[in-house]
C-alpha cells in the first residue's frame, strides 16, 4: 500500500456524517486498483490467501466481497458461498467440504460465510448437537493453526452491526421486490434471536481469536465506511509489490481477401429495444 499520507485526498462527509458519494467512489476506485496489484503479486509469488467473512445477517459482507472482486480475475480471486450440506457432506468430517475449497498456490479465496456456521447459526438454531458444537470449539483453533503452518494466509473478518441498523436494512429489503430474496426464512428466525447470536459470537471469539489467525472486527453500520475500511485493512496485511503487466503494443490486425461473411440478415439478432441492430440498417 502507498504511505498513509499519500492514500487519501481530503475526506468529504455529508450532513449525516457519511462519506460523500463522490469521495467514496474515488477512494473505492483507488483501492480496487491496489487490489489488482495485490492479485498480480499473489499470483506471481504463489501465495495461498484465504479470507473469511462472517457477521450478522444484513451486515454487508456480500457487498464488500463484490467490491473486492469487481476488478479481479475470477480465475485468481474466487468466492465460496456454500449452501446447505448434502446428505453425503453431512456424513463427512465437518471441515472436509471447506478444505476442498481452500486456495491453491497463486489464488485468493473469499469465504462468504465459512466453517464458522457451526459456531453461529447451527448452534443457535439447534442444527447441530451440543457435542458437535463443543468439538468444533476445540478443533477449530487447531484446524486454523494447521492451515497457517501449511502456508495459507488466513484473514478473518467479523462484520458488526447494531440491532437498529439491522432492522432498518431488513425493512428496506422487505419493501423492495429486487431485494426481497435476501430475506430468507433463516434471517427471519435469526431476527428474533439477537441476544442468542450475540452470546454465540462472544463464545466463538473466546475460543477462536488466536494469535495465528485473529478476528478483525469491521464496524458495519455505514456501508460506505465499512467497505473502504475493510479493503484498506486487507491490503495492509500484505507487503505486496506492483506487478501489473506493462502496457502491450497490440499487433496490427490481419486482413484477408478470400473471406466473405454470410449475410447478416440470416443471423438471429436480439431485438433492439434500445438503439438499433446492424441488420436494421442494412
Amino acid at each position: 500500500m502507498p504511505p498513509e499520507d499519500e492514500r487519501h485526498v481530503e475526506v468529504e462527509y455529508d450532513e449525516d456524517g457519511e462519506l460523500t458519494k463522490r469521495h467514496y467512489k474515488a477512494e473505492l476506485d483507488r483501492l480496487q486498483e491496489e487490489l489488482v496489484k495485490l492479485q498480480h503479486w499473489v499470483e506471481e509469488e504463489g501465495l495461498k490467501v484465504c479470507v473469511v467473512f462472517e457477521g450478522r445477517d444484513a451486515a454487508g459482507k456480500g457487498g464488500v466481497i463484490k467490491r473486492i472482486t469487481r476488478r479481479l480475475n475470477p480465475r485468481v480471486a474466487r468466492v465460496v458461498a456454500l449452501g446447505k450440506p448434502t446428505e453425503r457432506e453431512q456424513g463427512q468430517w465437518y471441515f472436509q467440504r471447506y478444505v476442498e475449497q481452500l486456495p491453491t498456490a497463486g489464488e485468493i479465496v473469499l469465504f462468504d460465510r465459512s466453517w464458522y456456521n457451526r459456531a453461529g447459526v447451527e448452534h443457535v438454531m439447534g442444527f447441530c448437537t451440543d457435542e458437535e458444537y463443543d468439538e468444533f470449539l476445540r478443533s477449530c483453533p487447531e484446524f486454523e493453526r494447521l492451515l497457517v503452518r501449511s502456508g495459507i494466509v488466513l484473514v478473518k473478518y467479523w462484520f458488526s452491526i447494531s440491532e437498529a441498523e439491522q432492522e432498518r436494512r431488513f425493512q428496506r429489503r422487505n419493501e423492495d421486490p429486487k431485494r426481497r430474496w435476501k430475506l430468507s426464512p433463516m434471517d427471519l428466525e435469526a431476527r428474533a434471536k439477537w441476544e442468542a447470536f450475540s452470546e454465540a459470537k462472544d463464545v466463538m471469539f473466546e475460543h477462536t481469536d488466536i494469535e495465528e489467525a485473529p478476528w478483525h472486527v469491521v464496524h458495519a453500520d455505514v456501508k460506505r465506511h465499512a467497505r473502504l475500511n475493510c479493503i484498506t485493512h486487507l491490503l495492509d496485511q500484505f507487503a505486496y509489490e506492483d506487478r501489473t503487466p506493462d502496457r502491450i503494443d497490440l499487433p496490427p490486425r490481419s486482413e484477408r481477401d478470400d473471406y466473405d461473411r454470410p449475410p447478416i440478415h440470416e443471423q438471429r439478432w436480439v431485438p433492439a429495444v434500445y438503439g438499433s441492430n446492424p441488420v436494421d440498417e442494412a
